[in-house]
């Protein structure tokens, strides 16, 4: 894999509507290859997970961001979220998907690529974030303790034909994300 220096944190832009769903698919499967079902994972479709990036990125409003993490050799990375309005506990944005490649993991991709869109959402007013992780995620779970995530709530997940639950994380204060 790359040094973290060969890696560029950057906008999406409406070209990377495939490498983002490459790495959708790609990093799905190696995060949740025990968690999801095998057939689910299997079905996960880069032309289907491309068309619908393609949609948002083209319509993407301007209250929201999608950045990627590109490296010589293509994206190995991305962070998408948006602002929120009326989000229960006053709580002014989320972040939506952070997916790394595995083998861009534990090199600090995903810090930079957080702290990067909590940047930009902190510029479009956001003082607070959340984001939600599957509960049996447990490394994504070590990464948003790490950063100072406070377990604010837990739900049930619907789909995948199993009784999943995630645990919401929340930055009362963004700017602990901005400036780490």
């Amino acid at each position: 894999m790359e040094r973290l220096d060969d890696i560029v944190i950057l906008p999406a832009g409406p070209g990377d509507a495939v490498a983002l769903a490459e790495v959708h698919v790609r990093s799905w499967r190696e995060t949740y290859k025990d968690i999801l079902p095998d057939a689910y994972l299997a079905r996960m479709s880069v032309a289907s997970h491309a068309k619908r990036w393609s949609q948002h990125l083209l319509r993407r409003r301007s209250q929201g961001v999608v950045i990627v993490a590109e490296a010589p050799g293509g994206l190995v990375g991305y962070c998408a979220g948006e602002l929120l309005t009326g989000a229960p506990g006053g709580v002014e944005a989320e972040i939506q998907t952070l997916y790394l490649l595995r083998a861009a993991q534990s090199m600090g991709n995903g810090r930079r690529l957080l702290r990067a869109a909590s940047r930009v959402l902190e510029a479009q007013g956001a003082g607070s974030l959340l984001i939600w992780v599957l509960n049996e995620n447990r490394r994504a779970r070590r990464f948003y303790d790490h950063l100072g995530g406070v377990v604010a709530a837990e739900r049930a997940v619907r789909g995948w034909g199993e009784s999943l639950r995630e645990t919401a994380y929340v930055w009362s204060e963004i700017a602990a994300l901005t400036a780490a």
